[in-house]
């Protein structure tokens, strides 16, 4: 989709998300044609004329004012991330095309890796396009199903990988937060090649993908609530904070914590001792643990040991 092609569905979208008795205007009843405001309404909770809005709604923004982006924003109660997103469309609009030179693969310093593994709690890094491209060890474990992948990708397991629907225990939410996650990125770094090529894919294999998509709502983790259902240790309840890593744009690093003395943290305590045994996670941070399977055998029994125990914890879970 083109930018104009982006500005237009998105004013399109916030504009139908709002209803008069929303707002400061005399709603004199009648059928409306159409669901939330009209333009003109727009256009005069704006203090803009209606076909300067109307040309706003087209998609061109190009030399749109500061005042004006915010006086459109309050008129359409975009929220913090809305407001952000509507003006790195207009930034898009006023900077010169541009070939998007090829990136490097990310790779965290040395000194970030070793503050990962100094945590005790599951910690992993990823990038706009949500690779996973560093971890600690508890982070591998808690992750096992998606660095079962030569490439782990958070966004292709939520919408391709079948197991996702049971490891997310709110699997609708998941999709919905991660498509909106992209929609951001995608705003702030609109010459990104693999991130289009990302969106691209999602869209034609993922018919949940572009449903969420089509919702055009933005986000960004910063602090919140997962549920997890790992294979091993069961349903596990964490708190997540997010923070962007100092001197690398466009990386995150992910910390998930959980209550002390609850039920999740005898949760993670097992999947604590569930990933020191085993080689393929204890081992390597990112290579893909393609023979897990094979090296089983070795820690078998101690697995089936920690899994009774969980089950046992979790009431059948």
């Amino acid at each position: 989709m083109s930018s104009k092609d982006e500005v237009r569905a998105f004013l399109m979208s916030r504009r139908a998300n709002i209803t008069p008795s929303q707002t400061d205007l005399q709603d004199f009843g009648g059928q409306r044609r159409v669901p939330g405001l009209r333009r003109s309404e727009v256009a005069m909770l704006a203090g803009v004329s209606l076909d300067y809005y109307t040309r706003l709604e087209r998609g061109n923004l190009r030399g749109v004012s500061e005042h004006v982006l915010n006086a459109l924003a309050n008129a359409l109660q975009l929220n913090e991330l809305e407001r952000e997103y509507l003006f790195g469309l207009a930034r898009t609009a006023t900077a010169p095309a541009a070939a998007r030179t090829g990136q490097k693969k990310p790779v965290v310093r040395e000194s970030v890796q070793r503050i990962l593994d100094s945590m005790s709690v599951p910690a992993v890094v990823w990038n706009r396009q949500h690779d996973l491209v560093a971890s600690n060890l508890m982070g591998r474990a808690l992750y096992s199903p998606q660095f079962e992948s030569d490439s782990p990708n958070l966004a292709r397991f939520i919408f391709l990988d079948p197991r996702a629907k049971d490891y997310y225990v709110d699997w609708p939410l998941a999709r919905q937060m991660t498509a909106a996650m992209l929609r951001m990125e995608a705003g702030r770094d609109p010459l990104n090649a693999e991130l289009t090529a990302l969106i691209g894919e999602l869209s034609t294999r993922s018919p949940e993908f572009r449903s969420n998509w089509a919702e055009r709502d933005v986000h960004e983790h910063r602090t919140g609530r997962k549920l997890f259902k790992h294979p091993v240790v069961g349903v596990v309840d964490v708190t997540y904070d997010v923070f962007e890593m100092p001197g690398e744009k466009g990386l995150w690093i992910g910390i998930y914590s959980v209550e002390e003395g609850s039920e999740s943290a005898e949760k993670f305590a097992l999947l604590a001792s569930w990933a020191a045994t085993n080689d393929q996670l204890a081992g390597r941070r990112l290579a893909p643990p393609s023979s897990v399977h094979a090296d089983q055998n070795q820690t078998v029994a101690q697995n089936q040991t920690l899994t009774a125990k969980s089950s046992r914890s979790t009431g059948e879970q």
